[in-house]
């Protein structure tokens, strides 16, 4: 299969919080390969911190200060995010990496905020043109494996995982953030595949 594998940063976890920063990498778990002459990322323009901090929480005032000012700085609009997403989706290059089908997205908890804040600012429809209904949650792959007793409870964390395959910790900058899960997810493979070696 070949997923999308991506990663959004946002002014918060609340419903009304604003998407600053994405980056998409594509992946094949076939050959174990990340496609990085494919990956993107955008900075999407945001009010200033100093408008925002009141809202803010207190983790996004603490960690995130440096990406809002970026953000607000160096963005694009979320018309021109669409419309050079809409660029990258029908390009020859990402066309022939996936074929004609609808692409399916894979990210870590992307049920919680990731998918709910692109349909709400991008709009189901253009969502539903462009990725296929399923997608892939390694969140969930992680719960699973706890499950079946390959991992430790506990295990289903993003931290705790890096740490059991040696990957540092979590950047929390959405291009490392995307590529790292796509990494995980096919070490879990290897790791765990029937017919992986030794």
């Amino acid at each position: 299969m070949k997923y999308l594998s991506f990663d959004i940063e946002a002014t918060g976890l609340e419903e009304d919080a604003r998407i600053i920063e994405f980056a998409m990498v594509p992946f094949c778990t076939e050959d174990k390969s990340l496609n990085n002459d494919l990956a993107k990322h955008f900075y999407i323009h945001c009010p200033s911190f100093e408008e925002l901090e009141p809202h803010l929480n207190p983790w996004v005032r603490e960690n995130n200060k440096e990406l809002i000012i970026k953000a607000n700085a160096e963005g694009i609009t979320l018309a021109e995010f669409k419309t050079q997403m809409e660029q990258y989706l029908e390009s020859s290059e990402v066309k022939n990496y996936f074929g004609q089908e609808r692409i399916v997205l894979f990210g870590k908890s992307i049920s919680a905020i990731d998918l709910p804040f692109l349909n709400r600012d991008l709009g189901w429809e253009w969502m539903n043109k462009y990725f296929h209904h399923r997608n892939l949650d390694l969140s969930c792959v992680l719960l699973s494996q706890v499950d079946l007793g390959n991992l430790a409870s506990g295990m289903e964390s993003g931290s705790k995982i890096m740490e059991y395959f040696q990957m540092g910790e979590v950047a929390h900058t959405a291009l490392e953030d995307a590529v790292n899960t796509a990494q995980m997810y096919l070490k879990l493979l290897k790791k765990f595949s029937p017919s992986k070696e030794g």
